[in-house]
C-alpha cells in the first residue's frame, strides 16, 4: 500500500468529489476536463493527476469533517462541564441568601457581610460559566437551546439579585439598622429613612428587574429538571420582589406618615370582628392620632356612640355601593367598612370624624383585635387599668368574648377598648418593643387583611397603591384578583363563632382554554349548643333582627376579577338564589347564610376568568377572628 491509499473511504465524500471534478472547469485556461476523451490533451499523465487532486481533496475533507466533529464534541463537553459547575454554584448560592436574612433578624451585620460576599462569589460564577460565546452558540439548537437560554436567565437573575440588591443592602445596614424602627421617647428619627431612599429605591428597581427577566423565561420546551428549577427561582424573586418593593414604598411612605413635611392626622380603625364587616370589622372604637417631625401622639378617642344616626349618607355613595349594600352603609358609623372599597370606607371615616369633631384627617388607618395580639409579640404583656395582663394568648379572647359577659353596657365596653387601644400605642411609641417582632407583626397582619391604609394626600395614596394595604378593588397588581367578603346580618357579636375554610382553583374545561375559577367557602358554627341562653343577649343578638337566639345569619359577597363573568353558585352542592350586580366594574353575587349552632354551610361560587388571564390569581377574604390558609384544589368542570 502506497501513501496515495485514501485513509478515508467514505462512500458519499467520494461520490461528491468525483461529481464535482467531473463538473470542475479550469477557470484560468478554459479548458474541460473529460476523464472519457482526456481533452486536456495530457493523456494518461493528466488522469494521474487528477487522480491525485481526488485523493488529496478526500483527505483535506475528511480531516475537516474529523476536525469539525472534535470540536463539536469538545464544545458539548464545555458547555455541559460549564452547566454542571453553574448548577453547583447556584445550589450553594441558594442557601446562602436564607443565611443573610436570619443574620440581619438577628442583628449580626457582619456575619451578614460575610455571607453576602460568598454569595455574590458564587452568582458571579455562574453567571460567567453560562454567558460564554459557545454557550450562546448552542442556544440556537433545537432540543436543547431553550434549556441553555432558561439556565443563563437563571444565573443572570441571581447574580444581578446578589450585586445590586441584596449588596447594597447590606452596606446600608451599617449605617440603618432596624433600631431606626424603634421610637424614642415618643419620636422616631426620619432623617435615617429619607438618607435610606435612594440605595433601597435601587435595590427594589434591580430586584424588579430580575423578577421580569424570570418571568420572561419561556419554559414551555425545557426539560423538567429546567422548568422546576425556574419556578422555585420564580417564587425566590418574588419574595425578594415583595420585600424590597414594600421597604422601598417603606422609607417613602413613613417620613410623609410621621410628618416630616407636614403636621398630619390619622385616624385609627379598630375593626370589631365579632361583628363582620367586608373590611374586618364593626369600627366601633376609634382614635385620633397626630403626627410632626417624627412625633407621635395620640390626641383624641371615640366610640361609635359619639357618631349619631343620620338620615342620608354621610357622603355621596356610588349607585352601586347603594344597591348591594343600602344606604345604610353611609348613614351608621358602624357601617364604615360594610363595602369592602376601603378608600371608599376611608373617605366615609373622614368626613363621619369632621361631621362631629370639626378635626379633618389626613388618612384613616383600620386594624383588628388579631393585629393587636400580633403587636404583643413585639410589645410583650400590657396590664390594662382594670388589672388584667393582655397576652398575644389571650387578647383575641379577652377584647372579643370575655368584655361582653364582664360589662353589658355598651358603654362599658367602648371604655374597655379604648384603655385597650391606648395602653398598645403607648408601648409602640415609647420604644419599648423588639423591632424585628414589631416589623413582622404588621407585616403577618397586612398579608391577612387585617390592615388597610388609605390617605386623602395623593402622594402618600400613590405609594400605597398596589399594595395589599390599600384595599382598592379596582387595582389588582397585575394578577386576577377575586375576593369573598362577609357582612353580619344578625345584629350580634357571634361572628366570634365561625370558622372559615376557603379554598380555590382554577379548572380548564373550554377548547379556548380559557379556565373557570371556583371558590369554595365553608362556614360552620362552634357556638355552643345552649347558645340562646349562655351567652348574653349583647352577644346573641337576642333576635331583634329576627335571627332566631344563638344562630347567626351573614351575607356573603363574591367579587370576581375584572373582565371575568359570573357564573354560578350553589350551597352544599345545589344551586341556589342570588344577587347578582356590579361594584367597582367587577361580577359580584351575594348570598345570605343562617346557621344553627354546629351547623356548616360549603358555598361554591364559579366565575369565567378573564379572557386574557394570568396564571396566578388571588382570591382574598374579609379576616376572620381564627387564621386560616386559603387551599388549593382541582374542581370538576361539570357544575349544577
Amino acid at each position: 500500500m502506497t501513501n496515495d491509499t485514501p485513509r478515508h473511504d467514505d462512500e458519499a465524500v467520494s461520490t461528491f468529489l468525483e461529481d464535482f471534478e467531473a463538473a470542475g472547469s479550469d477557470s484560468s485556461s478554459g479548458r474541460r476536463s473529460d476523464a472519457r476523451t482526456g481533452s486536456t490533451g495530457r493523456g494518461g499523465k493528466g488522469r494521474k493527476q487528477s487522480s491525485r487532486r481526488l485523493r488529496r481533496r478526500r483527505r483535506i475533507v475528511g480531516w475537516s469533517l474529523t476536525a469539525v466533529v472534535v470540536v463539536l464534541i469538545a464544545a458539548v463537553a464545555w458547555v455541559g462541564s460549564r452547566a454542571l459547575l453553574a448548577k453547583n454554584e447556584l445550589e450553594a448560592a441558594v442557601p446562602l441568601a436564607t443565611r443573610i436574612t436570619d443574620s440581619i433578624g438577628d442583628g449580626d451585620t457582619a456575619a451578614a457581610h460575610r455571607t453576602s460576599r460568598a454569595l455574590v462569589s458564587h452568582t458571579m460564577a455562574a453567571a460567567s460559566l453560562t454567558s460564554d460565546p459557545i454557550w450562546r452558540a448552542f442556544e440556537i439548537l433545537p432540543w436543547v437551546g431553550d434549556d441553555l437560554r432558561a439556565v443563563r436567565d437563571v444565573a443572570g437573575s441571581v447574580d444581578g439579585l446578589a450585586r445590586d440588591a441584596v449588596t447594597p443592602v447590606l452596606d446600608l445596614t451599617e449605617t440603618f439598622g432596624l433600631e431606626q424602627f424603634k421610637p424614642v421617647d415618643g419620636r422616631l428619627d426620619v432623617q435615617p429613612l429619607i438618607d435610606a431612599q435612594p440605595t433601597v429605591a435601587r435595590a427594589a428597581a434591580a430586584t424588579a428587574a430580575a423578577r421580569q427577566r424570570v418571568q420572561a423565561i419561556d419554559t414551555s420546551g425545557t426539560f423538567q429538571p429546567v422548568t422546576d428549577a425556574v419556578g422555585r427561582l420564580s417564587g425566590l424573586v418574588d419574595s425578594a420582589y415583595a420585600a424590597t418593593d414594600a421597604a422601598d414604598r417603606a422609607v417613602r411612605l413613613l417620613p410623609l406618615v410621621l410628618g416630616s413635611d407636614r403636621p398630619r392626622n390619622y385616624l385609627l380603625l379598630f375593626q370589631n370582628s365579632a361583628e363582620p364587616r367586608s373590611g374586618g370589622g364593626n369600627p366601633s372604637a376609634m382614635a385620633l392620632v397626630h403626627t410632626e417631625d417624627g412625633v407621635i401622639s395620640l390626641t383624641q378617642q371615640a366610640s361609635a356612640g359619639d357618631f349619631p344616626r343620620r338620615d342620608t349618607p354621610i357622603i355621596d355613595l356610588p349607585t352601586e355601593t347603594v344597591n348591594l349594600y343600602g344606604d345604610i352603609t353611609g348613614r351608621y358609623v358602624q357601617n364604615t367598612t360594610i363595602t369592602p372599597q376601603f378608600p371608599l370606607s376611608g373617605r366615609m371615616a373622614q368626613a363621619w370624624w369632621q361631621d362631629s369633631f370639626g378635626t379633618e384627617v389626613d388618612g384613616v388607618i383600620a386594624l383588628d383585635p388579631t393585629t393587636l395580639s400580633y403587636l404583643l409579640e413585639a410589645t410583650g404583656p400590657l396590664t390594662l387599668a382594670t388589672g388584667d395582663e393582655l397576652t398575644p394568648d389571650n387578647a383575641v379572647k379577652l377584647l372579643l368574648q370575655d368584655v361582653y359577659e364582664r360589662y353589658p353596657e355598651p358603654r362599658v365596653q367602648d371604655a374597655f377598648f379604648a384603655s385597650t387601644a391606648a395602653e398598645v400605642f403607648s408601648a409602640v411609641s415609647s420604644g419599648d418593643v423588639d423591632p424585628v417582632a414589631f416589623i413582622g407583626a404588621l407585616t403577618q397582619a397586612s398579608e391577612e387583611r387585617r390592615v388597610l391604609v388609605w390617605s386623602s394626600d395623593a402622594t402618600e395614596q400613590a405609594i400605597l397603591d398596589g399594595t395589599t394595604l390599600n384595599g382598592d378593588l379596582t387595582q389588582n397588581g397585575g394578577q386576577d384578583r377575586y375576593g369573598v367578603y362577609v357582612n353580619d346580618a344578625t345584629g350580634s357579636k357571634m361572628g366570634v363563632y365561625l370558622d372559615y375554610r376557603l379554598a380555590t382553583g382554577d379548572t380548564t374545561c373550554r377548547n379556548d382554554g380559557r379556565p373557570f375559577h371556583d371558590i369554595e367557602l365553608t362556614v360552620t358554627s362552634t357556638a355552643p349548643a345552649d347558645a340562646a341562653t349562655s351567652l348574653p343577649p349583647y352577644v346573641t343578638g337576642n333576635g331583634q333582627f329576627g335571627v332566631t337566639p344563638g344562630n347567626v345569619r351573614f351575607i356573603v359577597s363574591f367579587y370576581g376579577a375584572t373582565d371575568s363573568q359570573f357564573v354560578g353558585i350553589t350551597r352544599d352542592g345545589e344551586t341556589i338564589p342570588a344577587q347578582t350586580a356590579r361594584d367597582f366594574d367587577l361580577p359580584v353575587t351575594l348570598t345570605t347564610v343562617e346557621l344553627a349552632p354546629g351547623e356548616s354551610a360549603t358555598i361554591h361560587a364559579r366565575f369565567l376568568a378573564p379572557e386574557d388571564f394570568t396564571t396566578r390569581p388571588v382570591t382574598e377574604m374579609t379576616p376572620g377572628v381564627q387564621q386560616f390558609a386559603t387551599e388549593t384544589l382541582r374542581f370538576s368542570c361539570e357544575f349544577p
